[in-house]
């Protein structure tokens, strides 16, 4: 695997712990009671960004891990998922 692939497989890797781990913990204005003037009541109400990055690239790093061993060390392939039988045979170009 190319260094290229591997920063993509990261950077997937990293959003999708991101938009999972976003509504985590998150206490809204209206569920505070607490609504500033001009807001919505979905609006977070104390937002600690950095806190949630830090974890968040922590959990992508342990994802990204196990997925470079699995791609890297395994011999599993696209065509071990291919359920439908839709993949073409091994050295047959389409």
């Amino acid at each position: 695997m190319a260094i290229t692939s591997a920063l993509v497989l990261f950077a997937v890797s990293w959003f999708m712990c991101m938009l999972i781990a976003l509504p985590i913990g998150l206490k809204t204005q209206g569920d505070v009671g607490e609504i500033v003037a001009g807001t919505h009541a979905g609006s977070p109400h104390e937002f600690n960004l950095k806190r949630k990055v830090l974890w968040v690239t922590a959990f992508a790093t342990l994802v990204w891990a196990v997925l470079m061993y699995v791609i890297l060390f395994t011999d599993i392939s696209w065509r071990d998922f291919d359920w439908t039988q839709t993949l073409p045979p091994v050295g047959q170009d389409q």
